[in-house]
């Protein structure tokens, strides 16, 4: 597996001859399926790959609370309000689980979340766009949720323990999501007014192409893709991945009675997947560079919400130190 890699990689990936023992030794843990953990060896590359990583990975769990929290208020029945609640609830949840991981690398949480601040950290490119509707709050569930399970069941196999670890919840706690929200759009679709449907088709219309960009551009462009591969923090490519999204998503499409804005989607018999169309990357790119419908205002207010509650944290340092000294007394 490794060799072939150092073969096929775009980035040259070190051959097993020109490692040291101890990345011998790392690499052969990593090829027998053993889990690294906080307190092994491990590269320093790999570190920062994972700190890169799982940090983006929080990031897009907090900020992607930011669209749905802007419904609450507007959800149409106390129903849907407290589910809408119950799943913002999650997902800070899994910001939460996926930072404790990512500090035991060693990284420190407000340097990172201050990284996002500032422009210098990335969160999936789908948090930068409006929820313009209620029907957005059902396709964000079921595709953006979808997208982001399939995406996330395969990281609950990756090569270091406490990632993989948190996954395994999270990865559960999606899929109710993603049920949750395809519920939500069975109801509209099957007991709704000709208004509400035409507002469930005008929200896939306008979150389907970006919810296919959130698994990222073909690997072959990615420098670092390979030896994410070899080191099993990344264990199948982009593409395969959005391939299985749109295979498994499509039966539930016509399920629904919707369609897709991609003339070119059709069942290819002889590959026995889906063909699609041409994804517009330069759009992508450009929601990346911070051009997108909503970047400014999802950082502002993720800013905002620091500021807000520093206070809070002051008070907890505070109460902390008193209850510290109390007992070293």
């Amino acid at each position: 597996m490794y060799a072939q890699l150092v073969e096929t990689g775009v980035k040259r990936l070190k051959s097993l001859d020109e490692m040291s023992a101890q990345e011998r030794a790392f690499q052969q843990r990593i090829d027998d399926e053993i889990k690294i953990e906080a307190k092994n060896w491990m590269p320093d590359a790999y570190r920062q790959t994972l700190i890169r990583q799982i940090s983006q990975h929080a990031h897009s769990e907090i900020v992607g609370m930011l669209p749905e929290g802007n419904w609450v208020t507007r959800a149409p029945t106390l129903k849907r309000k407290l589910q809408l609640m119950a799943k913002i609830q999650d997902e800070a949840g899994h910001g939460l689980y996926l930072y404790s991981a990512m500090e035991t690398l060693g990284a420190d949480r407000d340097s990172e979340i201050a990284k996002l601040h500032n422009g210098k950290a990335k969160y999936s490119s789908i948090f930068n766009y409006p929820t313009l509707s209620w029907a957005d709050m059902g396709v964000v569930g079921w595709l953006v949720d979808g997208a982001a399970i399939v995406n996330q069941v395969v990281l609950q196999r990756t090569s270091y323990g406490p990632y993989s670890r948190a996954m395994i919840r999270i990865c559960k706690e999606e899929s109710f999501h993603q049920r949750q929200g395809y519920e939500m759009l069975l109801t509209m679709m099957r007991h709704g007014t000709q208004v509400q449907k035409d507002m469930v088709q005008d929200a896939i219309n306008r979150l389907w192409w970006p919810a296919l960009m959130m698994f990222g551009p073909s690997d072959e462009h990615s420098p670092n893709s390979a030896q994410s591969m070899a080191w099993k923090i990344k264990r199948q490519s982009n593409d395969e991945l959005r391939q299985r999204f749109i295979d498994q998503t499509i039966p539930q499409l016509e399920l629904l009675g919707c369609s897709v804005p991609d003339p070119a989607l059709k069942w290819n018999a002889e590959r026995g997947h889906y063909d699609f169309g041409e994804i517009q990357w330069d759009e992508f790119y450009e929601v990346l560079k911070g051009n997108g419908p909503c970047n400014q205002e999802r950082v502002a207010t993720r800013r905002q919400a620091i500021e807000d509650g520093a206070w809070v944290r002051a008070a907890a340092v505070a109460h902390a130190r008193k209850k510290h000294n109390k007992i070293a007394a």
